[in-house]
């Protein structure tokens, strides 16, 4: 299977187009489970998750295990979604244990029912939704009646309950010959630990799916996430943001590939009227794009056009401030209060900032005026003072006792 699908796209850009190709069994389905909906909580109160991060993923790919950490990462304290953990009929059980897929309706109006609970309300991992190219477009005419909402009540009072919908496509990909052989073993510790404490009566038993112990069932499993699951997951890749993740390696190297394709996007995520308040403000890795070149050119400016200057603050640094930073560095930690007429200048001061940049540490530099009493009239009382300028440097640099530590 390629592995070519860490992709980007701009998600809410292409949902018009997207519902152009909507099956008449997904519209007749999401619209019976939207007019249940509707008759029984009432149509202001149809207040979704605003972040919807769909998780899916190959039978051994980790989901569960990796959920608490997209969980934390989004910043979400509500538990995840288990589609799986929703269908409990006995009919539903059936068809899971024979390694099939349950019923469209039933799994949408389910789902559907348990985002508009309010420990949802501002975000929901949904672990196993969609699977079916049915599911699929009812995921997309939600999204439109999420979006119709918040056109609908964007000015008035209910507002805050129907902000921009964000939708997260996130796949855990592993190879068919890793997920069975995960899936057979989760298997045999399950059965071990069941028959542990069946022998002691300590503990619980856990539940022991059928495919986790038949070769047979176990690929099968896989074939219909292959075939169904990942070809509807990839469905949506040019709609909404979409995570393909590398899961083959350890929880921490997974952990690592699912926090890079999770970083922050805000064009993307914000109100489109917010971002606009925004995107004049410039993001922090576009400033640092070019951050040590800007810095080199400053202090070859310093040099040739000031160079008299530059030689000052060099000697000041030298001779009053690097004794004292010398003396701490176990802790990484040198604060300095000097009252020299040289800082008063603010290039020397930008001067000061940028050589200790380039030397490694970082050097904030704060300002205090004192008043000192300089004589009293004694006719009418009046205290005559005079300023003084503190500079209050303060360096931070990487110190041996983290050093030891880290």
């Amino acid at each position: 299977m390629p592995m070519d699908l860490k992709l980007n796209p701009s998600p809410g850009r292409s949902l018009k187009s997207g519902l152009t190709h909507i099956s008449e069994d997904a519209r007749l389905i999401f619209k019976t489970v939207w007019e249940d909906l509707e008759n029984d909580l009432g149509h202001e109160y149809l207040r979704f998750a605003r972040e919807i991060i769909l998780l899916g993923g190959a039978p051994g790919s980790g989901k569960g295990t990796h959920t608490q950490f997209i969980l934390k990462s989004r910043g979400l304290t509500c538990p995840s979604i288990v589609v799986s953990d929703l269908l409990n009929t006995p009919e539903a059980k059936a068809v899971k244990e024979s390694g099939g897929l349950v019923g469209d309706r039933e799994v949408v109006h389910l789902v559907f029912r348990k985002l508009l609970e309010e420990e949802y309300r501002d975000g929901a991992v949904l672990d196993g939704f969609p699977r079916t190219k049915v599911q699929v477009d009812c995921l997309k005419l939600l999204v439109e009646k999420m979006q119709e909402l918040r056109r609908e009540f964007y000015d008035t009072p209910l507002h805050g309950y129907f902000r921009y919908p964000v939708i997260h496509i996130m796949v855990l990909f592993v190879d068919e010959k890793i997920s069975i052989e995960r899936q057979l073993k989760r298997g045999r510790e399950i059965q071990a630990h069941n028959e542990e404490v069946e022998t002691t009566g300590v503990g619980e038993k856990l539940e022991l799916r059928a495919t986790d112990l038949d070769l047979s069932a176990a690929q099968r499993r896989y074939k219909v996430f292959k075939e169904q699951t990942w070809e509807a997951l990839k469905s949506l890749k040019e709609i909404f943001f979409y995570h393909f993740i590398n899961a083959n390696g350890s929880v921490e190297e997974v952990e690592q590939n699912i926090q890079a394709e999770l970083d922050y996007q805000s064009s993307l995520e914000l109100d489109p009227r917010t971002y606009d308040r925004l995107r004049h403000l410039p993001l922090a890795r576009e400033i640092i794009v070019h951050a040590r070149q800007d810095l080199v050119r400053r202090l070859d400016d310093y040099e040739f056009d000031h160079s008299a200057l530059f030689q000052d603050v060099v000697e000041f640094i030298d001779r009053k401030i690097m004794p004292i930073v010398v003396r701490h560095a176990i802790s990484g930690v040198a604060m300095v209060n000097r009252e020299d007429t040289l800082l008063d200048d603010p290039l020397a001061l930008a001067m000061l900032i940028d050589i200790f940049s380039d030397r490694g540490y970082h050097a904030v530099v704060d300002l205090h005026r004192i008043e000192v009493p300089k004589k009293v009239n004694l006719t009418t009382g009046a205290i005559e003072c005079r300023e003084k300028k503190v500079y209050r440097i303060t360096i931070r640099f990487r110190g041996s006792e983290i050093r030891r530590g880290g």
